[in-house]
């Protein structure tokens, strides 16, 4: 990267500047967003007053966060292109807080130099870029009170500072023989600078050169910070395991902290000035931990816990604590006694260590891996089934891959590779990372850092594919046709080994229960709340931040578990998608483009998130745009998580770039989020939430909610041969130990039991519940009995009364439901244990794919929780032992007391779906495997007590 641009001579470079400038990609980009970093976070920065902590990576995202709790508030997305265009290295707060600049690879495919782009932290919007920089950009800082921002550039181009009000260039420093590491501000205004050249420099508050010095203990200093006082300089080294200390008046070199030879590059000062912090590639006992020296850095070594890789950056609080960043990715607060406070961990699987436990069938179609580094957690997954198995056994058709059958040297973890004694064609410090030889010994895949390379026998190179991270492992079918590659980004791909063309994308979640697989094209299938673990990035030129559109907002259109199915029959996604569309009737026509379907997109501007508020009228501003050209029909109001059954008309402020209006809400006198989602009549926008802390007098005494409960249980059938043992039970017992619930939670429980109802029953059941149920209150829907999906995916409840042989008229679609439960104002709890197949007999329910119900209730806009028995299209199970089916019996142990594992006798979502879960696999030995799914915007909440 920085040797393509310090390579331009710089006449090339100055001409390119003047020539009218390309624009980024308009394609969308397939992307995950899992709420954390997929790869190393490079910068982790945060405000004077300490409330956000600003993340960036060379995932191509910036992250704001709460210092206080870790929680996520916003994602920066600049533009991005293909390869490491957009990869963020820097990244910087404002002291303010209202400004975030971030900067890495970035702009230079389209303006053939470096920007640094100036985004608004409380609209997300992207409102300057600092462009025309002639390097990539290594480290940003803000001067201490914000009027100047300084960049470390690569290669040998030195340091720029820009006036942050005009954008202005008011300082460079060009006279360097190394790429520049560091810049840090220090309170009165002198500018501190470390290099790859050796020298330490350091500029006066109107940038005059004070000081260039030689740093002793190493070649490279690597990162240099002022003490909060301003009188000494600790320096990290990237060559040397030294911390050293200087003058901070003239970098006269002072003293050295205790170096055992486990000490790293990044370092931080205590804001007491006291302690000197230090971290890096350090690891103890297994872990990678921080150095903390008392007396300045002159006094006694201790350590202090962080996590499990390379620690990237480190921060400072006030009150004694220290925030980290590292390479997992992962980021934490930790307390100056050790104490971790929380810690966010990288939600992406660990494939380093795994090359040789990458086991692929002979049509590609199983795989075996690991969630862990070097093996750890195997698991293996069926794309016939979509099931995931854990701990499996060792299975003779899932092939590892061949090392061994060419002679091939160096190609782990190096930048020197060969065939033969014969070195292979790589970039120049391109780093080899695994390597797969084909059956027929004729060819050879070789993974690096950046690509997917094929080799022949001979070492010519046949194709080369760019990856958006390392290949820690790859394997070659037994057919010779596909091939796959386990990525440093969490994800596992296929590729067409005579071309290279990506086929599949597979992302399983570290949670071992939600995945999702892609095609390049974007169809998908998704197991129960997965759906919004990828989505498309659409950029919107280089002056505007990108936006990003979660994959279920294309449901209709691109949700395709069929084309998936056909995919490694094929080994072509264009005539996967005519096999699938011919068995399911579907007519042959163009699936509509991305961009023509792109949803609304909503930004809360105020009140700021975390604002207090004394009275319980609140007025929003917010702006809205249509990228589709779709006009806004509707927004929508949630508080936590549901509807808010007070909103008030909108009141129109103004027009301009797309349109920018109000809201006044009646908020109850407690601290709430609202969320808000704009409409339009095909989609919804992502939901756009602040969280507003109540300051006025309290409520005083609250009364309970009631509980109104809708349970539906069919076992007997007109027709016999969908006789069901327990539904009908299922449900009985469900209304019984929940009317228990009187006088805890809920003042009142309220229960209307359909047991073997006709479709008309259910629809009555549905209708009471909707008139009975307010905003106060809340509301549990269980249906347990059969259910299939028509040739075209939509799903059927299937009554006491059906004719699968007219489903339309005689079976209670989805729609219906659906319809019922995500317009009641309450929060509302759905468990649902159905099937697929009305031929299924005897102790088996039948296997319905419910994942498609599953993420679109849980969407945000629809806003309920479900509790699903089983996943994808495995069966539900009922067995005479348990008296009920397997998921009404862990159901109903668990609401009885076994899921208060706090022993606080209040049990709530995450607690009853972990004893579910838990409990169903071990009634059926792993063949069922059942879901829990909650919105985003809906926090975990207690909804049951524990039954005495």
């Amino acid at each position: 990267m920085q040797r393509l641009i310090k390579s331009l001579p710089l006449l090339l470079w100055l001409i390119s500047l003047s020539l009218s400038a390309e624009e980024p990609p308009t394609a969308p980009i397939l992307r995950i967003e899992n709420g954390m970093h997929t790869t190393t976070i490079k910068s982790i920065s945060t405000d004077a007053q300490q409330r956000f902590v600003l993340t960036a990576s060379k995932d191509k995202t910036a992250r704001l966060w709460s210092v206080k709790d870790g929680q996520l508030l916003r994602t920066f997305r600049p533009p991005q292109g293909a390869g490491s265009e957009g990869k963020l290295y820097a990244a910087a707060l404002s002291p303010d807080g209202n400004t975030v600049a971030v900067a890495g690879y970035t702009g230079y495919e389209w303006d053939k130099s470096i920007s640094i782009y100036l985004f608004q932290r409380q609209s997300g919007q992207l409102i300057q870029r600092l462009q025309g920089l002639p390097n990539v950009i290594n480290h940003l800082s803000f001067s201490k009170e914000g009027r100047y921002l300084a960049a470390s550039l690569g290669g040998k181009s030195g340091i720029r500072v820009f006036n942050t009000r005009t954008g202005a260039l008011v300082f460079k420093d060009s006279d360097y023989g190394g790429r520049s590491t560091s810049v840090d501000f220090e309170a009165d205004g002198k500018l501190l600078s470390s290099s790859f050249d050796g020298y330490l420099r350091l500029y006066s508050p109107d940038f005059k050169l004070l000081a260039k010095q030689t740093v002793i203990g190493g070649q490279r200093p690597f990162l240099a910070r002022f003490s909060p006082d301003g009188q000494r300089i600790a320096v990290g080294f990237d060559d040397s395991t030294h911390v050293n200390i200087l003058s901070g008046t003239d970098l006269k070199h002072l003293y050295s902290a205790v170096d055992n030879g486990d000490v790293g590059n990044i370092i931080a000062w205590s804001h007491d000035a006291q302690t000197l912090y230090a971290a890096g590639r350090i690891e103890r006992n297994g872990g990678v931990p921080i150095a903390a020296w008392s007396k300045q850095g002159r006094g006694a070594l201790r350590w202090l816990p962080a996590a499990s890789n390379i620690v990237m950056g480190l921060l400072p609080l006030k009150q004694g604590d220290l925030l980290y960043a590292t390479g997992d990715p992962a980021w934490g607060r930790v307390s100056a006694n050790a104490q971790t406070r929380f810690q966010q961990a990288g939600q992406i699987a660990d494939f380093r260590g795994n090359r040789s436990q990458v086991g692929l069938s002979a049509q590609g179609k199983q795989l075996q891996f690991a969630y862990q580094f070097r093996g750890k957690e195997p698991v293996q997954f069926d794309m016939s089934t979509r099931q995931l198995s854990l701990n499996p056994s060792h299975s003779a058709s899932l092939k590892a891959p061949d090392t061994q059958s060419l002679a091939i040297k160096g190609w782990k973890n190096t930048t020197s590779p060969t065939l033969n004694g014969k070195a292979l064609a790589l970039e120049e410090y391109e780093t080899s990372r695994s390597l797969a030889i084909s059956p027929d010994q004729q060819q050879f895949l070789l993974g690096t850092e950046r690509t997917l390379r094929l080799f022949d026998k001979n070492g010519t190179q046949r194709w080369q594919q760019v990856v958006p991270s390392d290949v820690w492992a790859v394997n070659i079918a037994a057919n010779g046709k596909v091939a796959v590659a386990d990525l440093g980004d969490g994800t596992i791909r296929w590729y067409r080994l005579r071309d290279g063309v990506e086929l599949l994308a597979f992302y399983p979640h570290p949670d071992k229960k939600r995945w999702v697989l892609w095609t390049p094209e974007g169809y998908y299938d998704a197991s129960a709340g997965a759906e919004n673990l990828i989505g498309w990035h659409v950029n919107r030129g280089k002056d505007n931040a990108a936006d990003f559109f979660s994959i279920a907002k294309f449901r209709d259109s691109y949700y395709r578990p069929d084309v998936i199915e056909q995919v490694l029959n094929t080994y072509d996604v264009a005539k996967a998608l005519s096999i699938a569309n011919q068995l399911s009737g579907k007519r042959q026509q163009a699936t509509a483009s991305i961009k023509s379907l792109l949803p609304p997109v909503l930004s809360i501007l105020s009140p700021d998130t975390g604002t207090t508020f004394k009275h319980p009228q609140v007025t929003l501003s917010f702006s809205t745009r249509t990228p589709s050209g779709e006009a806004v029909t509707n927004i929508k109001v949630l508080l936590d998580g549901r509807v808010h059954s007070q909103q008030r008309g909108l009141k129109l402020i103004k027009q301009s770039n797309g349109q920018t209006d109000e809201i006044t809400l009646t908020l109850p006198k407690r601290d709430v989020e609202i969320t808000l989602i704009a409409e339009n009549r095909f989609s919804a926008s992502e939901p756009s939430s602040i969280r507003l802390k109540w300051a006025g007098e309290s409520e005083g005494f609250v009364i309970k909610p009631k509980l109104y409960v809708l349970a539906v249980g069919i076992s007997e059938y007109n027709d016999s041969a969908l006789k069901l043992n327990y539904a009908a039970k299922d449900a009985r017992d469900f209304s019984a130990l929940i009317k228990k619930q009187q006088n805890g939670l809920y003042r009142e429980v309220v229960v209307n039991s359909i047991i073997d109802g006709s479709k008309g029953n259910i629809l009555d059941g549905l209708e009471w519940i909707e008139r009975q149920v307010t905003a106060k209150d809340v509301a549990m829907v269980f249906m347990a009995g059969h259910g299939v999906n028509d040739r075209n995916g939509n799903y059927y409840f299937l009554p006491k009364d059906v004719n699968t042989n007219k489903l339309k008229r005689t079976a209670l679609p989805y729609s219906v439901i659906k319809d019922t439960i995500t317009n009641l104002p309450s929060k509302v709890l759905y468990f649902l244990d159905s099937c697929h197949s009305g031929n299924v007999m005897g102790s088996r329910r039948g296997n319905a794919d419910i994942n498609r119900v599953v993420n679109d209730l849980t969407s945000a806009e629809n806003g309920v929780v479900v509790f699903a028995a089983s996943s994808g299209n495995q069966f539900s199970l009922e067995d005479s032992g348990w008296g009920n089916g397997a998921f009404t019996k862990a159901l109903l142990e668990g609401i009885a007391g076994k899921a208060d594992y706090y022993k606080t006798g209040r049990i709530t979502i995450n607690m009853l779906d972990l004893y579910i879960s838990e409990r169903v696999k071990a009634l059926t030995d792993g063949q069922q495997t059942p879901t829990t799914t909650k919105p985003a915007t809906i926090a975990d909440f207690p909804v049951v007590m524990r039954v005495k």
